[in-house]
């Protein structure tokens, strides 16, 4: 029987996530009903989402504060059964995170036929839709206007491009200026952070290290919130257009080599926990490539 242990990687990276200059607990709660809770149906109690948080070293005071800023910003709406509080995300947080969905779970870098989207936006909306069109894969390269490689899959830019000049072209050069802009030294860097704090449980697991279920539900929402984090400041270039030796994919295939063996053992903690079970195991299963049946046994 493979032992079941809490390795020194995942203390390591609650550590770490502490040391930032500022903890956004909203943020990392949402990445927990994202990633989570929204295949079971979207709805948690407050006693599941607070155990999650209170192993990342999140105390129960900044979790209620937590969910009553997303309520009142309108992240999520809450329910109550009796005594019970239950949260979902709300068609605002929902959005959010399916609008990123396909690039935080993708398997690498989008194909690419050549066509570019330019968005032209009215100066009072720009800086309002900025963060909203980068999530999306666009690069402000002025300001009132956002570029995107159009690839296979890329979401719709919807209401985030309400109001705004839409169009596209083709063109396969990329100006050495924009390539800068794109995949830029600070963004490379951050990849290479991702790689080296989040090595040490590569191998952990690699060694066939079990965490326990709670264990591996706060290790693996904690590493899609530094995943889901660091993907969406990259605007995500087509593989053709990206310099020789860019770590983006190479921080992705180590994303999945550390969630895969996550899903069994934190999928068993929710079920234990009461969560309904998942609605649509197939496409969960093929978040990074992932062959289905991964999840054939979560109930």
């Amino acid at each position: 029987m493979d032992e079941i242990i809490t390795p020194a990687p995942l203390d390591a990276r609650i550590a770490d996530l502490h040391a930032q200059s500022r903890l956004r607990v909203w943020s990392l709660v949402v990445t927990f009903l994202g990633d989570a809770i929204v295949p079971r149906g979207g709805r948690a109690g407050l006693g599941v989402i607070q155990s999650v948080m209170e192993r990342l070293g999140v105390d129960s005071g900044a979790v209620r504060t937590a969910m009553s800023r997303l309520a009142s910003d309108g992240w999520v709406t809450r329910e109550r059964e009796g005594r019970l509080a239950y949260y979902r995300l709300a068609a605002e947080g929902r959005h959010a995170f399916d609008a990123a969905t396909r690039r935080i779970y993708a398997s690498g870098a989008p194909q690419w036929d050549g066509q570019w989207s330019v968005v032209i936006a009215p100066a009072n909306a720009a800086n309002l839709r900025a963060d909203a069109l980068g999530e999306m894969g666009y690069l402000r390269i002025a300001p009132s206007v956002f570029l995107r490689a159009e690839a296979a899959g890329a979401a719709d830019p919807g209401e985030a491009a309400s109001g705004m000049l839409c169009i596209s072209g083709t063109g396969t050069d990329l100006p050495e200026a924009l390539a800068q802009q794109w995949a830029s030294d600070g963004l490379a860097e951050a990849y290479r952070r991702f790689l080296g704090g989040w090595e040490p449980m590569a191998r952990a697991l690699d060694d066939a290290v079990h965490l326990a279920p709670l264990d591996a539900m706060a290790a693996r929402t904690l590493l899609i919130h530094d995943w889901r984090r660091l993907i969406l400041r990259d605007p995500g270039l087509p593989e053709a257009l990206l310099p020789a030796g860019w770590p983006a994919q190479a921080a992705r295939l180590l994303a999945r080599r550390i969630y895969t063996p996550l899903v069994a053992q934190s999928e068993m903690w929710l079920t234990g926990e009461g969560v309904p079970p998942q609605r649509d195991p197939v496409t969960f299963a093929q978040r990074f490539g992932i062959q289905p049946g991964i999840s054939a046994s979560i109930g």
